[in-house]
């Protein structure tokens, strides 16, 4: 999935993408690293012919009225191509002059959208400027490091003047422009001089601030580096899928499989990133009246667009650098040629990231911006005809308000509200804008739900493949939290290949007797009922001749016995079945075909367990409550760390939003679900492990809720160990987003 979401954003993404192809195959790419010095490319006239330069130019200045999020998926597709010339910094340049109060706009922005000018933005300097009656300004000074300074025809650079930090628009042909040997060599920089060069009134982009242009630039460039990105992650695959080692592709390796994952990884969170900035500055844009999103003041949405711009200067870059790295290492001895296109992407990678600054810095600000209590809100836009549908829902709701303790669960689950998008009677067969609106109608009711805890992955699977009288036996009271459940599926010998289990359902008269051994079976001992697989038959493949099965967990001959856990407590539990007598009328779906049942459940649990913090209480808004209540500042180790955990956050909120959006259009998650998934079942690992790392001395205390911070969070410390391990194993989830996302070649059979 790339950064743009919608029908159109993936048709613009393709037509960019399909042009590029086109118009700057390799060939065309090492032809500009072969000439003497930087010219325009020769497709430049078809970027301006395709409208790609003023996409989030109005129109009465001859753009084509869309946003800085159309820019950025341009920008990323380009990016893909690692094209050169200045069509980063020409956006940039237009992006940052438009962000001004709009005096400069009528005279740059027609040229700098049809591809007359050329423009570059110095992201520091050392310029002065004194200021005449006029208001105009006379400037001096150095800009180094320049992006695309050698081809612009109009500079947009920092000056010192009396009123702070002001921006101006200079002509390149007023200033010394010298380039310099760039690493990235399909692109270059340059220095600019001024001397006394005189700037007009017109020129002086008054309202801009330079936060404003560094949130800009976290956008853009964030967005070109997701596009290195994505160019490594899909060539570093396909090389995996066909280059042999040892007698078979290295894509089957598990260690390359884990690589090329991490990498997807990397890369959904930097578009993550990158398009919720985008969506931070359209916010601030509106907030505005219509002026540029970049403009960084003092009110939440400016605030707000900080915080998410600053994410993105983060975690876009390293992104693009750690892919770069790791496409080299897949590529081998191959990829360390200069023949071959994987180093320009590093080049192009490490050049963004130097050019963004340090990611330290732009962790800083994240760190300051959280710990003063900013944050984002990952709101959804509803279409206009959700009102009615939402007064609907409200009204139902404000019923059921109405009611208390356990009357007030029957009626939600009596009502749909607790799984709204199962079928009727057990939901409401709510499509995904259904439910979002429940979602947000019960918050604002605050009426919560029942907890079911495993009878939310018992629920779904009952009701598709159980019967009539199974379902009305046991779903009306698992819905309104009346009933408990445990899940007796993993076994000693098992693990995460549950096709291995090896309990046995043998056929009595009337039903099953089952014998075997379960383990690491959450609040068996309180449950009333399990879910269970068991081996009916050894024919066939291992996924074959499985039964599921509703076991009492009072009948005779199961016998619980609690696990002590690292934190000292009992939630796990192993389970004996010895001749245990499960009737006919309790088996779930055919016989034999129980793994297709299983996978319903595995489903079901996977989603639950990647949402929040896991029951842990280990989320960053208690991990900044933490911080404030130290009475102390926090080191620059411990801001960084913080920071880190922070954006880590921040990009699952964003990918979840990302995939509510998308299930709302009717369509696929992709890897925004897979990849939220993986991160999310260790970020609450990492919130505690900073925690503990604030705490000091103090974090020897015994790790027990009730003895204050150092307690708490030594308890969590323990407890998230379990994350990446239950509901399927941090490595088996890499293995899957390799296999299903990549497409890398499974792992081969045992003994083949």
């Amino acid at each position: 999935m790339a950064i743009g979401l919608s029908e159109e954003h993936e048709a613009l993404r393709e037509s960019v993408s399909g042009w590029a192809e086109r118009n700057i195959p390799s060939e065309v790419v090492r032809a500009v690293i072969a000439a003497e010095r930087e010219e325009r490319p020769g497709f430049w006239g078809g970027l301006a012919d395709q409208g790609l330069l003023g996409l989030h130019i109005p129109e009465e200045h001859g753009g084509s009225g869309y946003g800085l999020l159309e820019t950025a998926v341009a920008v990323e597709a380009l990016g893909e191509r690692v094209a050169p010339g200045p069509y980063v910094p020409t956006v940039f340049a237009s992006a940052v002059i438009l962000a001004s109060d709009g005096k400069a706009h009528a005279e740059l922005l027609p040229g700098l959208a049809d591809g007359t000018l050329t423009g570059a933005v110095a992201l520091s300097g050392s310029i002065t400027g004194t200021r005449g009656e006029d208001g105009a300004l006379t400037v001096s000074g150095t800009a180094e490091y320049v992006l695309g300074g050698a081809l612009a025809d109009v500079l947009v650079v920092p000056v010192g003047t009396d009123r702070g930090e002001e921006w101006v628009a200079v002509d390149a042909s007023a200033a010394t422009v010298t380039p310099i040997k760039s690493l990235d060599i399909t692109r270059g920089v340059a220095k600019v001089e001024l001397d006394a060069v005189a700037v007009p009134a017109g020129r002086v982009l008054d309202g801009l601030q330079g936060p404003a242009v560094l949130n800009l630039a976290a956008i853009l460039l964030g967005a070109e580096a997701a596009g290195v990105a994505s160019w490594c992650v899909t060539a570093a695959a396909e090389y995996a899928k066909v280059r042999v080692q040892f007698g078979r592709p290295i894509g089957q390796f598990q260690g390359v499989k884990h690589k090329a994952s991490r990498m997807l990884v990397a890369l959904e969170q930097a578009r993550a990133t990158v398009w919720d900035a985008t969506r931070a500055a359209e916010r601030r844009a509106n907030a505005a009246g219509g002026a540029s999103g970049a403009a960084s003041a003092t009110t939440g949405a400016d605030r707000e667009l900080d915080y998410a711009a600053a994410i993105a200067g983060v975690v876009a870059p390293d992104a693009a650098v750690q892919c770069a790295k790791d496409a080299v290492q897949i590529f081998g001895g191959i990829g360390y040629t200069y023949e071959h296109d994987v180093h320009l992407y590093y080049r192009r990678a490490l050049t963004l990231r130097a050019l963004l600054g340090p990611s330290a810095e732009w962790a800083e600000s994240v760190a300051a911006l959280a710990l003063d209590g900013v944050t984002r809100e990952m709101e959804i836009d509803l279409p206009e005809d959700a009102a009615a549908l939402r007064e609907s829902i409200r009204a139902e709701i404000a019923e059921i308000a109405k009611l208390s303790g356990q009357e007030q669960k029957r009626a939600l689950a009596s009502g749909g509200f607790v799984m709204p998008h199962l079928p009727r009677p057990w939901g409401r067969d709510a499509r995904p804008l259904e439910q979002v609106l429940i979602f947000q109608e019960l918050k604002a009711a605050k009426v919560k739900l029942p907890q079911m805890i495993i009878g939310a992955w018992v629920v779904p699977s009952i009701a598709m493949y159980g019967t009539a009288e199974q379902q009305e036996r046991f779903l009306p009271k698992t819905l309104s939290g009346e009933m408990m459940w445990c899940q007796l599926f993993s076994e000693p010998g098992a693990g995460s290949d549950l096709a291995a289990l090896q309990m046995k359902a043998e056929k009595v008269e009337g039903g099953w007797k089952l014998n075997g051994q379960k383990i690491w079976t959450s609040v068996a001992h309180v449950a009333e009922w399990g879910i269970c697989i068991a081996r009916n038959s050894s024919e066939g493949s291992k996924h074959e001749g499985i039964t599921y099965f509703l076991v009492d967990m009072k009948a005779p001959g199961v016998t619980v016995r609690p696990l002590t856990e690292m934190t000292g407590e009992n939630l796990f539990n192993e389970v004996f079945l010895d001749d245990v007598f499960v009737p006919d009328e309790l088996v779930v779906g055919e016989v034999g075909q129980g793994w297709k049942v299983a996978r319903n459940t595995l489903s079901n649990e996977r989603v639950s367990l990647s949402s929040g913090s896991g029951g842990t209480g280990a989320s960053v808004p208690d991990l900044i409550g933490l911080a404030g209540r130290l009475g102390r500042e926090l080191t620059p180790a411990e801001r960084q760390e913080l920071a880190r955990v922070v954006c880590e956050g921040h990009s699952i909120n964003a990918l979840g939003l990302r995939v509510t959006l998308k299930q709302l259009t009717g369509g696929e998650p992709g890897a925004d679900a897979s990849v939220r998934k993986l991160v999310s079942t260790s970020h609450a690992q990492h919130v505690s492990e900073c925690a503990v790392g604030l705490l000091g001395a103090s974090a020897v205390t015994a790790a027990d809720m009730k003895l204050g911070d150092p307690g708490y969070w030594n308890r969590a410390v323990l407890a998230t160990r379990a994350m990446t391990i239950y509901g399927g194993t941090t490595e088996v989830q890499l293995n899957i987003i390799a296999e299903r996302m990549l497409g890398l070649p499974r792992d081969p059979e045992p003994g083949k």
